[in-house]
């Protein structure tokens, strides 16, 4: 592999990790793995496993619409937390119309980053080999110590450990009627190569769902001529970033031992303090952030179970908030009459020639040429159809998380084998922790979870010869500036 590559002593210890997914999370997992592998002398075979062209963007950062920003200041985005201007300084040599720590950068922008940080680790990697496998992975086993990651093709890779960086599933369709659910005119994520653009240009559009993924794909819609009506059962939009940025507020001293409703008193009693003192309740809601998985952790599966049910959408649109010139063309759509707000639920659908009508909740009804999902990820890993964590927990090396959000795991990350009750060596990271964090999905969390799983990966390293077991593919090969690609 051009630009990086293993050298040194061939009799130091060895270790061979895949990576499932090269998104934001499996990006920054594997940049990590190769600088702990090249500071504890082991030689490393790192997978990057995931079928799209490129690395970085997954999900999140694929867009190409500059209007979809971060919905994070850059300052807080850098991929190492012990580095915080590390994008900034990206930013600054590639793109420094962008360069400040308080902007609200593109997203598209923040991908290129992502896969110049894993190629600059590349690079620099003297005792690491990556190879990127433009392949999905459709089932892992284990095999003595090793884990064996069975692909589409039907080859394999074995591995010592395996991190799942898939990132978040596909939107859950539940509530679409069947005769939506097989029309053209439904989308079923607008996140989806050309989904958006399917979409009739002269026609008016019904986006279920009302958090940051209707605001991304009202941005991307709205027009002169076209109305959006956005319905959600609670109809709550995202609140926004403020205008300027805040003094932090000292975090509350807090539990969730005391149940729910205890911590709830807490929380708004927090959320008072900083309102009287500041004038705004942001610095308050913040400065539970870093308390929020210990919290979380603290409260009883029933208190969990019910926090989701009762206070989770409240909880979401003061955490998540949009970027203030997001919320501004928002607000600008509203008053122009392009966009409204509905709070309601979809009860049933007729499909016609010309379009779909759909009937609400609240008994009215609305004509428009195409529904777009915006509902989010589906939660529950039991409910998404994927063959890789359909294979994990029907063979029981997974189970679902008792919440429903996730997996099952252990402190450090590692799957809980559904069967044994013990720790499989297939580690987590992102959005399938969300049962045993809550918050999981953020750069801020991701960037601290990938340094943890690498540092503790490359503790314990095997002493197997470099390619044992291993299928000897062509790696990939890195130009400075530019994409991976397969060599």
């Amino acid at each position: 592999m051009s630009g990086g590559g293993m050298s040194g002593d061939a009799t130091a210890p060895h270790l061979a990790v895949a990576v499932i997914g090269a998104g934001a999370a499996g990006c920054l997992v594997a940049a990590r793995l190769i600088q702990h592998a090249g500071r504890r002398g082991t030689r490393l075979d790192l997978w990057l496993i995931d079928p799209a062209h490129d690395s970085g963007r997954g999900t999140a950062y694929r867009t190409d619409d500059l209007r979809h920003l971060l919905n994070v200041p850059a300052g807080r985005m850098s991929a190492f937390a012990e580095d915080r201007d590390h994008f900034v300084r990206w930013l600054t040599g590639r793109h420094p119309r962008y360069a400040d720590p308080d902007a609200f950068v593109p997203r598209a922008l923040y991908g290129s980053y992502l896969a110049e940080v894993l190629e600059d680790a590349a690079v620099r990697g003297t005792s690491a080999r990556l190879r990127r496998v433009h392949e999905r992975a459709v089932g892992a086993q284990r095999r003595g110590t090793s884990v064996v990651c069975r692909l589409d093709s039907g080859r394999t890779v074995r591995a010592d450990a395996v991190v799942l960086a898939v990132g978040s599933p596909a939107p859950g369709c539940d509530w679409v009627p069947r005769a939506l659910r097989t029309s053209d005119r439904f989308v079923l994520s607008p996140w989806a190569p050309g989904a958006l653009a399917s979409v009739p240009h002269d026609a008016d559009v019904l986006l279920v769902g009302t958090g940051l993924t209707m605001v991304d794909a009202a941005l991307s819609l709205e027009r002169p001529g076209r109305l959006l009506t956005a319905v959600s059962r609670s109809g709550l939009l995202p609140h926004p970033h403020a205008p300027a940025p805040l003094p932090p507020v000292p975090p509350p001293a807090v539990t969730g031992r005391a149940g729910l409703g205890a911590l709830r008193r807490e929380v708004l009693a927090q959320v008072s303090r900083s309102r009287h003192r500041h004038g705004d309740w942001r610095p308050g809601f913040d400065s539970l952030r870093p308390l929020t998985s210990s919290l979380w952790r603290q409260l009883s599966t029933a208190d969990r179970r019910r926090f989701l049910t009762d206070h989770l959408r409240l909880w979401e649109v003061h955490r998540h908030r949009m970027a203030p010139p997001t919320a501004a063309a928002l607000d600008r759509a509203r008053d122009r009459g392009r966009l409204r707000m509905r709070a309601g639920e979809v009860a049933d659908a007729l499909v016609t020639r010309d379009g779909v009508r759909v009937s609400l909740t609240d008994g009215t009804a609305v004509e428009v040429g195409a529904v777009v999902n915006c509902t989010g990820s589906q939660p529950d890993p039991s409910a998404v159809d994927d063959p890789l964590l359909r294979d994990l927990l029907e063979s029981g090396r997974a189970r679902p998380h008792p919440t429903g959000l996730g997996f099952d795991i252990l402190d450090d990350g590692r799957l809980r084998d559904g069967r044994t009750d013990t720790a499989a060596s297939i580690w987590t990271i992102g959005a399938l922790r969300r049962g045993e964090l809550l918050e999981s999905t953020a750069i801020p969390e991701i960037r601290v979870q990938a340094d943890e799983i690498a540092g503790a990966i490359t503790a314990v390293p095997r002493s197997r010869r470099p390619g044992d077991g291993i299928p000897q593919w062509r790696g990939i090969s890195f130009a400075r500036g530019g994409w991976p690609h397969r060599g």
